[in-house]
């Protein structure tokens, strides 16, 4: 395991900051760039400038091979489809001319490996350099599959593991059975070349809800037993009325309102033992409405901060729309406050019509860019009290669509791997 690296920042006569050029360079830093700063008690806290494009996730097909029950697809009516050759060469053709090479992610709406051409498409990413991860629910991860994955250099294989038991999975997602997923996945591992840090790395990603929230302990040790790196876990998005009932975060958007004021109450803890001990009162602290600092780590996560502009990202469907994120690449419905809320999709370009680095930089986009880093929407999240609440083509503020007010993803509610 290689050291954690110190680097240092400096002061010049001038007053002014001078970053390590490696940090520079990673943050895509230049000459000109204006970085947005946040000050608090013992920290300040730098954000990457909105000129960078640092990650994209590229949608192969929005079709799929399941039918689960928290799928977006069950409340919209868009066409099914999946990305042609031509069009992805444009992509990656466009991608290669960046430096540094963005992190290519390959998800969205459907099943990546559904698309016949997604293995060969990992392979020319990595061809030019980038850092590639995909998304799958793992009932295509066969042998063979599996093999070309390691050989095209992979660098993260995500797996979608919503139960931990045979039963729990199946009443999410219908048509797939978990001890084969896991029988993949496990085969998978082995197959990897030995080394301390294999590669591909594994990931898990777990949507959380009432009916299987009791199966995260042991979908932990699950994890443990494939060797998995990384663990994402996010909240269930109800995209139809029957998963209204079944979210865990209800206390938790209504202290949102608590959290983001300027008399923010603050509980400071040290470490401890999480035991039959200290469990409750941990748990009472959480509960508490105290924006809750644990061990000089804040517990309580930023709120109104977009994740997908801080991380430079952007996110190409499969017809080469391009949207400022994942959620907005289709028009879809889910609910908020127990009421539904028609999300309007919202597409700055196609990139069979401009090429992918013109319509990042354009002017228009990247001032939307920096008025959602600033993030001046209505507090759709925790007030919900007028019609605007229902949908995001305008807010109580008066800003144009999208409004992002009520996005969950921006109040760390939900989260994409």
């Amino acid at each position: 395991m290689e050291p954690i690296k110190t680097l240092w920042a400096e002061v010049d006569e001038q007053g002014r900051l001078v970053l390590p050029p490696e940090v520079a360079a990673g943050m895509g830093v230049t000459p000109g760039a204006r970085l947005r700063l946040e000050q608090s008690d013992h920290h300040i806290r730098l954000h990457r400038p909105v000129t960078q494009l640092n990650k994209i996730y590229i949608e192969p097909t929005s079709s799929c091979n399941l039918d689960c029950r928290t799928c977006m697809r069950n409340t919209w009516e868009e066409p099914i489809g999946r990305m042609s050759q031509r069009l992805f060469e444009r992509f990656l053709s466009s991608v290669e001319r960046l430096s540094p090479v963005p992190t290519i992610f390959f998800g969205g709406l459907g099943e990546p490996l559904y698309h016949p051409h997604a293995v060969d498409w990992i392979a020319r990413a990595k061809q030019i350099g980038a850092r590639v991860e995909l998304i799958t629910n793992g009932t295509m991860l066969n042998e063979k599959i599996s093999r070309q994955l390691i050989d095209a250099g992979l660098d993260v294989l995500w797996v979608s593991l919503d139960g931990a038991t045979p039963e729990s999975y199946a009443d999410v997602r219908l048509g797939a059975e978990l001890p084969q997923v896991l029988e993949n996945l496990k085969r998978f591992r082995r197959m990897r070349r030995g080394s301390h840090r294999p590669i591909p790395a594994i990931g898990i990603a777990f949507v959380m809800m009432k009916r299987n929230i009791a199966d995260l302990p042991a979908l932990l040790r699950i994890g443990k037993q494939v060797d998995a790196k990384f663990f994402s876990v996010s909240n269930v998005l109800p995209y139809t009325e029957e998963f209204v009932d079944e979210k865990l975060y209800d206390r938790s958007i209504k202290n949102i309102t608590y959290l983001t004021s300027p008399w923010m109450r603050k509980l400071s803890l040290p470490k401890m033992d999480l035991d039959e001990h200290t469990q409750k009162a941990f748990l009472a602290a959480l509960n508490s409405g105290y924006n809750v600092n644990f061990a000089g780590n804040n517990l309580g996560g930023a709120n109104d901060v977009c994740i997908f502009i801080e991380s430079g990202a952007i996110a190409v469907g499969w017809q080469g729309d391009v949207s400022p994120c994942p959620p907005l690449l289709h028009s879809h419905t889910s609910y908020l406050h127990g009421k539904p809320r028609f999300n309007l999709r919202h597409v700055v370009g196609n990139i069979e019509k401009r090429d992918l680095i013109e319509i990042w930089n354009d002017p228009d986009y990247e001032a939307y860019r920096t008025r959602v880093q600033s993030f001046a929407f209505a507090p759709c999240t925790y007030c919900g009290g007028c019609d605007m609440s229902e949908g995001n083509e305008e807010d109580c503020f008066s800003l144009p669509h999208p409004a992002c007010g009520g996005c969950l993803w921006a109040q760390g509610v939900i989260q994409c791997p």
